[in-house]
């Protein structure tokens, strides 16, 4: 959808001006990712909205080669250091680079569908929302890939997560990825905590405590591209529990049924191998039998639904995310360096 200009009186209403669509600015925190950054900035420029759109990369890679490859194909990209390395410096550094009056972020592994900009700008202004964001759709282009993204669209997976699953316009706990105005961003004293990872999660938090609204809009789909390897899955979602028990702890009420599932099942199999050595292997038993029977049963589900190597592959897929993830959540991250910079001032 095009965001249309509008006429507007004076407050004399003896002629009209015609008001202009905000400018726009594109945050993209990225490390080494050069195999999916040209993706990502391609799918950028060939949005269609009708104001101004100015693109920001903050680069936390450790070498110069996806600069390079940024400056050569988008030189009108706007790249920033981001020594710390991490997303969430990154992030702030660009929020502090930024001219833009509405922020819109964008993940270096993902792909914004065309309108998609257009879309995000016009739900933010039709319904009032501090921050409106989509589903995130897992696209995988190996079989391992493809496991990974079915593994992420289903309860199984993820639990009840509306920016995974998908469901209804309206207010949800969070939102993917984020599309705000500079107004929200100073509010929220620059944007995101100091929290290594979920710091949308975090942020939406603090938005909701506030008083404003999150905002799910289905039709803010936006294609990213699942991690290629066991390790890299396990890493990225160990990371994921970390991050998340620090919010928990940051912010005890943020909790939701679904975030201490992973942990309860690495609980359970802990205190199990404790009963086992003291002789008692029966409760152990009994829970490997039931997880192994529910990680079955949903590989027999995508057996039907994709007759390939993701209904193989898919009970390890589930097992690495979960476990994972338990395993992190019981070893909180510690809050991320702050990032100095000169403070974040508005842009008129």
């Amino acid at each position: 959808m095009n965001i249309e200009n509008q006429q507007t009186s004076n407050p004399e209403g003896d002629s009209t001006t015609t008001s202009s669509p905000p400018r726009v600015s594109v945050i993209i925190p990225a490390r080494n990712a050069e195999a999916t950054i040209l993706f990502t900035l391609d799918s950028v420029f060939a949005q269609d909205y009708e104001g101004p759109v100015e693109v920001i990369v903050a680069d936390g890679s450790e070498t110069p080669a996806m600069s390079e490859l940024v400056r050569r194909s988008h030189p009108s990209v706007k790249l920033i250091p981001n020594p710390e390395r991490t997303l969430v410096p990154g992030a702030k550094a660009a929020f502090r680079a930024a001219t833009g009056d509405i922020m819109v972020r964008c993940d270096a592994h993902a792909t914004l569908p065309p309108g998609y900009v257009s879309r995000a700008v016009e739900t933010l202004e039709r319904t009032g929302a501090a921050n409106v964001g989509g589903r995130q759709l897992a696209v995988g282009t190996t079989p391992f890939e493809r496991t990974v993204a079915v593994a992420m669209t289903t309860p199984l997976g993820v639990g009840d997560a509306l920016h995974r699953l998908g469901g209804k316009e309206g207010v949800s706990d969070t939102a993917y990825l984020g599309v705000f105005s500079r107004e929200t961003l100073e509010e929220m004293g620059g944007g995101y905590a100091n929290v290594t990872t979920n710091e949308d999660y975090e942020f939406n938090y603090r938005l909701r405590k506030r008083g404003k609204i999150v905002w799910f809009d289905p039709e803010l789909v936006v294609n990213y591209r699942p991690r290629n390897t066991f390790r890299t899955l396990a890493r990225q979602y160990f990371n994921y529990g970390r991050g998340k028990s620090a919010v928990v702890i940051k912010h005890p009420g943020s909790v939701r049924p679904r975030h201490l599932a992973a942990p309860g099942l690495v609980l359970g199999l802990a205190a199990g191998a404790a009963l086992a050595l003291a002789g008692f292997p029966w409760p152990l038993a009994a829970l490997l039998l039931a997880y192994v029977s529910t990680l079955a049963v949903g590989a027999a589900v995508v057996g039907f639904r994709r007759p390939d190597a993701s209904a193989v592959l898919f009970p390890l897929v589930l097992a690495t995310m979960h476990l994972s993830w338990g395993t992190g959540f019981f070893i909180p991250s510690p809050f991320c360096p702050t990032n100095k910079g000169p403070p974040h001032t508005p842009h008129h």
